[in-house]
């Protein structure tokens, strides 16, 4: 199965310009209507090479998006990880930094920052390595958010 890290950078709902509480009949008549319209051996003529290469992506997105949304699994698990992504945007931060300007604590084995309460934010190893996230202060409610290394 596809990684789903990447469906999170398409939002399959807004490629089919549908929402998460469309039916899959609604889904599929979205689907249709727009591979319809972005079929390659449906274009016009007089298309340039740059916006037939537009329509060809922009066919390959709705397709990847009926192929993800139709399947129930795939389509939950979507959800979830949308869902995950829309609370993560949302969670109050005091502060962006890298895991480079964290100090990799040997004896935890794990990346600690001293936070202005005197506590400290903890980032497990495996966190940083997988993806950006938000981690809280051991001892008072301010949080960062932690973009993974580039």
């Amino acid at each position: 199965m596809r990684s789903m890290a990447n469906d999170l950078q398409k939002n399959w709902y807004s490629i089919l310009g549908a929402a998460p509480t469309d039916a899959l009949q609604e889904l599929k008549q979205k689907y249709q209507r727009l591979v319809l319209m972005f079929h390659p051996d449906k274009q016009k003529p007089g298309l340039s090479e740059e916006e037939a290469d537009l329509h060809l992506q922009r066919f390959i997105d709705v397709d990847q998006a009926w192929k993800v949304l139709s399947n129930e699994e795939s389509r939950r698990t979507f959800d979830l990880q949308l869902r995950a992504h829309e609370l993560k945007q949302r969670w109050p931060v005091d502060a962006c930094l890298t895991v480079e300007d964290m100090n990799w604590d040997s004896e935890n084995e794990c990346y600690s920052y001293s936070c202005r309460c005197g506590g400290e934010f903890h980032l497990e190893k495996e966190e940083a390595e997988e993806e950006d996230s938000v981690v809280c202060c051991d001892t008072c409610s301010l949080s960062i958010e932690v973009k993974r290394s580039t």
